[in-house]
């Protein structure tokens, strides 16, 4: 397992559940994972993901779970990384912190743009295949809101919300939100007012975020040179080929580091970004033309190639043949 698999499960967690009623340690045996873990808190996606599913499975609605833990959970209990967001100066600033410090315990990985009157935060998965549950993805994007409306001591509203999968009670969260919500999207995503992200903080703590940032950042900072950069790039690349051809400042932005700093630690791994495109396409070719399923077509698709003839030019250059004779040979031998 690679360092970035690792998740640091905040101890905070454990907490907010007695909190609310809910025994830690009924949840752990939900998930059909050893207690050790409540004390020893670092998991892998897997296990983080079964925890969410056992708490999900311990409340009767998603959508109640979603509120009761958003609403429920006490600011002293807090990890580091979200106490720098609360103590911000303003709505902003805590976002932009939340998705900076987001990045030392993924898979969760938030992207935030603002245009026009709306400011968008999409949250997607990095380094697993699994999709995350629902509840998990209600919770992200309800404590989202939640900060706003506790940093800033407002009842501010959302002016959207989309799920991508059922969400339990929608009035509940309709009414918590204070938005329409719309479910079985393409995404996950909460969209906010931009107008609201100037407000200030009442919780704003400049002495407390002069101790706490130097040390986060140091922390994210050591944690993305100790990870390879290299795989970290083909994974987003594997998850945005299909249909187009990202770029590298697309994959910067969701690695949450600038373009230089990207092209940077590429080069000091010997490799570059094209090179990697052009890997990630290969290696994505001999899979997908493995499955008997996929068209010719199709698989170009999948690869980010808009038409068939340019696949074809560029599966010949890296096999020396062409993609419908390679599948067929490859076919006849795994029969």
């Amino acid at each position: 397992m690679t360092s970035f698999t690792r998740i640091k499960f905040p101890t905070g967690f454990w907490k907010g559940l007695r909190q609310l009623g809910i025994s830690p340690h009924e949840v752990v045996r939900k998930a059909g994972l050893p207690l050790t873990i409540i004390n020893e808190p670092v998991v892998n996606a897997t296990q983080y993901f079964l925890i969410w599913q056992a708490y999900s499975d311990l409340i009767d609605d998603t959508a109640k779970g979603i509120i009761k833990l958003a609403t429920g959970f006490e600011t002293v209990h807090y990890p580091p990384t979200v106490l720098a967001a609360y103590h911000a100066r303003d709505y902003r600033d805590a976002l932009t912190r939340m998705a900076r410090y987001k990045q030392m315990c993924p898979p969760e990985n938030l992207l935030i743009t603002e245009e026009d009157e709306h400011c968008t935060i999409e949250l997607k998965w990095l380094y697993t295949e699994q999709p995350g549950p629902p509840m998990l993805i209600g919770i992200t994007l309800a404590f989202l809101l939640e900060l706003g409306r506790r940093g800033t001591g407002q009842p501010l509203t959302a002016r959207s919300v989309e799920f991508s999968h059922s969400m339990g009670d929608v009035k509940l969260l309709e009414d918590y939100f204070g938005c329409h919500i719309q479910i079985g999207g393409n995404c996950n995503k909460l969209t906010l007012y931009r107008s609201d992200l100037d407000s200030p903080f009442v919780t704003y703590n400049e002495e407390l975020l002069e101790i706490l940032a130097p040390v986060l950042d140091q922390s994210l900072d050591e944690q993305q040179r100790s990870n390879p950069i290299t795989e970290m790039v083909k994974w987003v690349l594997k998850r945005s080929l299909t249909g187009g051809r990202p770029d590298i400042q697309t994959v910067a932005d969701e690695l949450g580091m600038g373009n230089r700093t990207l092209q940077r630690r590429l080069t000091d791994e010997g490799t570059s970004f094209k090179h990697l495109l052009t890997q990630v396409r290969h290696e994505r070719a001999r899979k997908y033309l493995a499955d008997p399923s996929l068209d010719i077509s199709e698989v170009a698709f999948l690869i980010g190639y808009e038409d068939q003839n340019s696949f074809y030019r560029a599966f010949r250059l890296w096999e020396d043949d062409t993609p419908s004779n390679w599948r067929t040979e490859h076919l006849g031998k795994t029969q």
